[in-house]
């Protein structure tokens, strides 16, 4: 009796854990967080505002910043390989090199046109990239954070090409909601500590001269270790 009885245990925890989602690395049930597609106006979505940008200039801003999400999320989760958070984002700078270069060259002009001279404009695109990467601090949601940022990586990686921006409107707002300190959904009563390994530092985001393109420069400033 008693054997049939742990027989019967292990097969409906193994029935639970066979219906939890495949992508609920950190929470048997994550908290839902999408959200009504973006046009880039909206305060905060894609970190500083463009006053007077076209819809695609703000499409081109809300591309740069899906890049640098989906590039922060590639540092900092690695902890969870299965994330693929490293993977994905190196496969979507191929796939999507086109859409990402013009984006690049969208806001480039912009700036140029805002601050009336080259050299000025290019400075203010630095500093507008850095603003960016600095806006996806995950030090309060780190977890949800990455679980979105894996999920949306996927999606941008298997987008068709010319199609990153639409990827970039439709999730923009779930990805800033991701950053907010959330838990365990199911067991809403119960708080459960995880202990995570020691992670990469953050870069030093206020640093603009260890930024070049939108990207850390490590001859700069040295690399990000443990």
């Amino acid at each position: 009796m008693l054997v049939r009885r742990i027989s019967f245990s292990i097969m409906a925890l193994a029935g639970f854990c066979l219906a939890a989602p495949a992508s609920a690395q950190f929470f048997l049930k994550p908290a839902d967080l999408s959200g009504a597609p973006v046009t880039g106006t909206e305060p905060g979505m894609i970190g500083p505002g463009l006053p007077g940008a076209t819809p695609a200039e703000l499409r081109a801003a809300l591309v740069w910043s899906l890049r640098a999400a989906l590039n922060v999320a590639a540092l900092q989760c690695q902890f969870e390989p299965t994330l693929l958070t490293l993977e994905n984002y190196n496969a979507l700078l191929d796939d999507h090199e086109v859409e990402l270069r013009q984006s690049y060259g969208t806001l480039e002009k912009y700036f140029i046109k805002a601050a009336k001279n080259t050299k000025a404009g290019q400075t203010e695109l630095d500093r507008f990239g850095t603003r960016i990467y600095s806006s996806f601090s995950t030090v309060s949601g780190q977890l949800s954070f990455c679980q979105t940022a894996a999920a949306i990586g996927r999606d941008a990686v298997f987008a068709p090409r010319g199609k990153l921006g639409d990827v970039a409107i439709a999730r923009m707002r779930e990805l800033r909601s991701s950053l907010a300190a959330w838990g365990e959904q199911y067991f809403r009563s119960r708080r459960v500590a995880i202990s995570l390994p020691a992670q990469r530092p953050l870069p030093p985001f206020g640093d603009d001269k260890c930024w070049r393109k939108g990207e850390y420069y490590p001859r700069k400033c040295g690399p990000l270790t443990r």
